[in-house]
């Protein structure tokens, strides 16, 4: 797993303005993976993150960073907190809630919609997702949005834009470690 990887797909997360971030990363064995994922969580605590591979699928893992305090603030808005329900989350604490996610990414067939949740989807939009069926959205970037386009376009932009700058820093010779603050 490279720091260039990282960066370019939880840029957002690692700055503190998204809660959490998910990516595939290919692997050639997953105790090779479980050391890299050990190495970042040794930079990432500190700092108010964690890392987690949350499934494996043949040569690839996939990888959840997220920021716990904020994602418990986010699971716990009432739609948010009804839409997990509604999936059987009992547990109200972060580490609850992505362990049930885990069981369900194992256990089913589809990928579980709510992930969204753990992503900093707005739940409303996570809820229109699920009740239309992915369909007649009112426009999509990293999500499919439903309910308020203009701030959805807002954080699309702020994301891309903090993607840009921590891939250019990166690339200019500033250290992952630098890039991660903690917030």
């Amino acid at each position: 797993m490279s720091n260039e990887l990282v960066v370019r797909l939880c840029a957002p997360t690692l700055a503190g303005i998204k809660s959490g971030s998910m990516f595939s990363c290919p692997m050639d064995s997953r105790r090779e993976l479980l050391e890299h994922v050990r190495r970042y969580n040794r930079m990432l605590v500190p700092k108010g993150l964690c890392m987690l591979p949350l499934r494996y699928t043949g040569k690839s893992a996939l990888i959840y960073v997220f920021r716990p305090a904020r994602l418990q603030k986010d699971l716990a808005v009432r739609e948010a907190r009804s839409i997990l329900e509604s999936y059987g989350y009992e547990r109200e604490d972060p580490l609850g809630c992505i362990i049930k996610l885990m069981r369900r990414m194992q256990d089913g067939e589809n990928f579980p919609h709510e992930v969204g949740l753990f992503l900093s989807y707005p739940p409303e939009d996570v809820r229109g997702f699920i009740d239309n069926k992915g369909k007649n959205c009112k426009c999509f970037g990293m999500w499919k949005v439903y309910g308020d386009e203009t701030e959805a376009r807002r954080k699309f932009d702020n994301y891309r834009k903090c993607t840009e700058i921590y891939c250019k820093r990166l690339a200019g010779g500033t250290d992952i470690n630098t890039l991660t603050l903690a917030v």
